[in-house]
């Protein structure tokens, strides 16, 4: 008995510790079951206000973006249409929208201008034919009709009309072969000072009869890489513009300088072409290259020209690398230049 009381005791003072720190342990469990449901709550609360506030915002955004995006989509679809006059509405603004509107309104402003050249050129093709193509249909019927005899003289005009309608197709499909890149060329190394003394020598002629000098000079080892053939039409075209516009007495000169690199640019070789004639009015100076371009709005063909020798310096020099320009002389006079890739001289000793 005695052995048994102290384990009675020791129960109820066990049992008695126990149960408190079990009843505390399941209290503190349930606080934190209620802290995280609240905190789950909460994030849940807070995600749907983040949505919606977000939702809000991407509408508001979302509309922003799409009215100027439906404009420019409008726009794009009136320049497929044809209506190439259309534009943007949207290159006043600051940010990247305006960046795209800006870029199409520069893109259609370029299709606009295209067009216009295009249909002034259907337009010019048209009156440059119509009179030779007139000449010819007037002579014949008069010939056929007895107004005329039949004589060599007449037979000489048709010819000429002919020879003259020729050349315009011919030159047409000249530039229009340059400007895509279908022209065959042929680049060699071409040594500039026999090239511009040869078409001297050729012009001498045709200079003799407008009582024109044409000098070449300043060329010495100079060489640029080019076709012969093109480059020796180019100098040509630019000869004969020249005497036709040199006043008698004077002289036309064929030059040639080097020119620096400049930029991505390398070393070139500008050939020029100046007479003392009428010179080009400031405002024309832009347009001398232009197809069937004249200053003087009758369009003389009475010198048998087509019309198109600069437009075809123009070509043939681009599609070789080149540049073309214009500089006046004072008081009076015209300055053509031809900047062509220069061919290096090989260092000494090589």
């Amino acid at each position: 008995d005695g052995t048994g009381a102290p384990g009675q005791g020791q129960g109820p003072g066990a049992g008695m510790g126990m149960g408190p720190g079990q009843g505390s342990g399941q209290g503190l469990g349930i606080h934190a079951q209620q802290v995280q449901q609240e905190t789950i709550v909460t994030l849940i609360a807070v995600a749907l206000a983040a949505a919606g506030a977000a939702s809000v915002t991407g509408f508001f955004i979302a509309s922003r973006v799409a009215r100027p995006l439906e404009g420019l989509a409008g726009a794009a679809a009136a320049v497929a249409h044809g209506d190439l006059s259309r534009r943007s509405g949207i290159a006043d603004r600051t940010d990247e929208l305006g960046d795209l509107g800006r870029s199409f309104d520069e893109m259609a402003a370029e299709l606009e201008g295209a067009e216009a050249d295009r249909r002034r050129f259907f337009q010019d093709v048209v009156h440059e034919l119509k009179t030779p193509l007139a000449v010819i249909d007037a002579t014949t019927s008069a010939i056929l009709d007895g107004v005329y005899q039949h004589d060599d003289r007449h037979l000489e005009t048709i010819r000429d009309q002919s020879r003259l309608l020729a050349r315009i197709v011919d030159d047409l499909r000249t530039i229009g072969l340059a400007e895509s890149g279908r022209l065959p060329l042929v680049a060699t190394e071409v040594p500039v000072g026999p090239l511009l003394t040869a078409v001297a020598v050729a012009f001498e002629a045709r200079s003799r009869e407008r009582e024109v000098r044409v000098v070449a000079g300043g060329v010495a080892g100079l060489a640029v890489r080019a076709d012969a053939d093109r480059l020796r039409q180019i100098v040509g075209a630019l000869v004969d513009n020249a005497i036709r516009h040199a006043p008698p007495g004077s002289a036309v000169t064929l030059a040639a300088r080097p020119e620096p690199p400049e930029g991505d640019r390398g070393p070139r070789v500008r050939i020029s072409v100046t007479d003392l004639g009428s010179g080009v009015d400031p405002a024309d100076a832009a347009r001398v290259f232009d197809r069937f371009y004249q200053a003087d709005p009758s369009r003389d063909r009475s010198t048998k020209t087509s019309g198109l020798g600069l437009a075809i310096v123009r070509a043939l020099t681009v599609a070789q690398g080149g540049e073309v320009g214009l500089d006046p002389v004072e008081p009076h006079g015209a300055h053509f230049w031809v900047d062509l890739p220069a061919v290096e001289p090989a260092p000494a000793g090589a």
